[in-house]
């Protein structure tokens, strides 16, 4: 993935940055991912592509899981950045942060099933529905 990524994006360090300002949601989820724990998968956390950072990408398969906040409900720049993706060979599954915070499990059962599909079986993985109030 050398030389795929915008320069503006190393040069101010932004995955970095994310890295130590994760959210709840991303922290919880990064304890199940990291470490090959999902069925022997290398995944990165904050990883820089393109002119994004993806919040957390299995290259081997080229499958990107993205935990999203309310400020991404029906987000022009999500879908443009989606397709962007999906042209140079990832799918994409989003979450909402309360999914992952309140169906952790249902969440890491649905990328174990998506570590097992095989490429191009779906563009986009999962569809956000819209975020729920927390209880």
């Amino acid at each position: 993935m050398k030389g795929q990524t915008n320069r503006s994006v190393i040069e101010n360090a932004l995955q970095r940055k994310l890295r130590i300002e994760m959210t709840d949601a991303e922290i919880r989820l990064w304890r199940r991912l990291r470490a090959r724990q999902m069925a022997g998968f290398k995944f990165r956390r904050q990883h820089p592509f393109l002119d994004y950072v993806l919040d957390f990408v299995c290259l081997e398969i080229r499958l990107i899981v993205e935990v999203d906040g309310g400020q991404h409900e029906d987000c022009a720049a999500d879908h443009v950045r989606d397709r962007r993706l999906h042209a140079a060979g990832f799918r994409i599954m989003r979450f909402w942060n309360n999914e992952v915070l309140q169906q952790t499990d249902a969440v890491l059962e649905a990328i174990w099933t998506a570590l097992h599909e095989e490429p191009g079986e779906s563009e986009f993985l999962r569809t956000p529905s819209p975020p729920q109030p927390s209880p």
